[in-house]
């Protein structure tokens, strides 16, 4: 059978009232010839039976499939999962809860087509609600990262506006820096962007082709995101990968350094915070925001318990 153009990867889990209409936005595309692999890392009955149906039906039969994983809790082995499974030349990714407009694969695609030293591409992003409404105020998700060559300075500085929705990239170009690192399972696509950036220009797309939604149920580990982040970093200032950002990469550090040690000690954490600035301290105590952090962190360690809490009611 022949590879359709692309292979849309699509990672869930218990996200069944917006899986629809995410499904559905990939409906549809202009763009007919794709195939979607949704990988659902161990959801409940009720998504599990709509993701069978779904990929019963005489719409989807032959252009769906669905990977049913265990649990793990790690997107980026979700995501590496249905990797192994896409046949096209191009892999788009799609959380389950955010929606494409209807031109936006084929307005990458042929971009991507057209410029073929460009191994990848990002749209322009909007920032929506639950019932996909442009939130007020925020219609613009943020600035876009950064254009062509300079996306891996941009990157590393830290003006994250690539949203893993709005991306598109050659597969061959994914496997080979290793897809999703598994050990990264929060910044992960932060990671995976770093590594195509370090070795290809990236094609942005300024429309605004990607709807984010936020709604309450994001959950995220704040002093398990920024270990995360500050090991990366780390490990990229450690390999030489671009030397010209050292000094950008040591300041990052010291800032995530101090704002992982200001939210341990928020959560009571008194002996890893200490350690985190201990550890920190020979890399960072040159920079600013890291002793702003320092500081930051030690009011909430020293802070008798009815000043933090009159803080918190106020």
């Amino acid at each position: 059978m022949r590879p359709p153009l692309i292979s849309v990867i699509m990672p869930t889990f218990n996200r069944l009232p917006w899986l629809r209409a995410a499904i559905q936005s990939v409906r549809e595309q202009t763009l007919e010839d794709w195939e979607l692999i949704v990988a659902d890392d161990g959801s409940d009955e009720p998504t599990r039976k709509y993701l069978r149906e779904l990929a019963a039906s005489a719409e989807y039969r032959d252009r769906a499939r669905v990977l049913f994983l265990e649990h793990t809790g790690n997107p980026s082995a979700a995501l590496n999962a249905a990797l192994r499974e896409a046949r096209a030349d191009h892999v788009a990714f799609i959380d389950s809860d955010d929606l494409w407009l209807p031109g936006k694969l084929a307005t990458q695609l042929a971009s991507l087509q057209a410029r073929p030293a460009l191994e990848w591409s990002y749209t322009r992003a909007v920032l929506v609600d639950g019932a996909g409404r442009p939130i007020v105020g925020g219609r613009a998700l943020c600035s876009p990262t950064g254009h062509g060559a300079e996306i891996l300075q941009a990157l590393l500085r830290g003006d994250s506006g690539i949203t893993q929705s709005s991306v598109v990239a050659r597969r061959e170009a994914v496997a080979r820096v290793g897809g999703y690192p598994e050990d990264l399972p929060i910044c992960g696509n932060y990671a995976l962007y770093v590594r195509l950036a370090s070795r290809s220009e990236v094609d942005y797309i300024d429309a605004p082709l990607t709807l984010i939604r936020r709604h309450g149920e994001h959950h995220c580990n704040e002093i398990s995101g920024l270990a995360e982040l500050r090991r990366f970093l780390l490990a990229v200032q450690c390999s030489g990968v671009a030397p010209q950002m050292a000094a950008t990469l040591r300041a990052r550090h010291a800032e995530i350094s101090a704002g992982l040690a200001k939210a341990q000690a928020a959560r009571g954490l008194r002996l890893r915070a200490l350690g985190t600035l201990a550890a920190s301290s020979p890399r960072s105590w040159r920079y600013r925001p890291w002793w702003s952090g320092a500081l930051g962190a030690a009011a909430h360690l020293l802070a008798p318990a009815w000043l933090k809490a009159r803080v918190r009611r106020a």
